[in-house]
């Protein structure tokens, strides 16, 4: 099963994840615009697909064959953690087909604790992707046996604005410190970006806003004139 996951983890090596996932309830909020996007990125040259939801991963599953980092999204009430925050999650993306399921690897209040999500996805002899805030969450995560790092949720977890830029700093802190595949991710927005953090020692990044969250796109090129 190690081999496998390898081949799986190498066939996007220094390479782009598109991260197809529409604002929720906005008007590209379906799934044949998540299935449309996909094809187009993978038309550009990305070599692997982040994708939230189970109707959404369903259809990608039945069309596209790369492969595909699944999450789910929840908005619990008790807790802050939001991507893929359940075993139940885990089950239903495992079986949906993603080769990679992500989950919220932060060190705050959750529903089910990291290390029984690393245990439920390697149950399904899928891989872990920790998604991070920090050094000390990473740490945890390997500890626990996950088999790739993610910098999603730098600046991501207090009620500030998130910060405009990469987290160039944590990036290059999980690089050096770990042998584990580390993958970018969180506001890697322009080619050029891309290209530092692959120059960097990234095992590939994940791109999503910048794509398809036409939305936002349009909204920053009307910002640039009122500065």
């Amino acid at each position: 099963m190690k081999k496998e996951k390898t081949i799986v983890i190498n066939s996007f090596k220094k390479s782009l994840i598109a991260s197809c996932q529409p604002i929720p309830k906005g008007p590209l909020d379906y799934s044949s615009f998540v299935l449309a996007s996909a094809k187009a990125s993978i038309v550009g040259g990305a070599k692997a697909l982040r994708i939230e939801g189970f109707k959404n991963l369903e259809i990608i599953k039945k069309n596209i064959n790369i492969p595909v980092i699944g999450i789910k999204k929840r908005n619990l009430k008790k807790y802050p953690i939001i991507i893929t925050p359940l075993l139940s999650d885990v089950e239903r993306l495992s079986i949906l087909g993603a080769e990679i399921i992500a989950f919220d690897a932060t060190l705050r209040n959750r529903p089910v604790s990291s290390l029984k999500l690393i245990e439920k996805i390697h149950s399904y002899k899928k891989i872990a992707m920790a998604d991070c805030s920090n050094i000390k969450d990473a740490i945890e995560a390997i500890e626990n046996g996950a088999d790739i790092i993610s910098t999603t949720l730098s600046g991501y977890t207090n009620d500030k604005v998130a910060p405009k830029n990469p987290d160039f700093k944590f990036l290059n802190q999980l690089i050096k410190k770990f042998k584990i595949p580390i993958i970018a991710e969180g506001r890697f927005n322009t080619p050029a970006l891309f290209k530092k953090a692959i120059k960097s020692g990234a095992h590939a990044v994940v791109v999503g806003t910048a794509l398809n969250r036409i939305e936002l796109i349009t909204k920053s090129f009307l910002n640039e004139i009122k500065k």
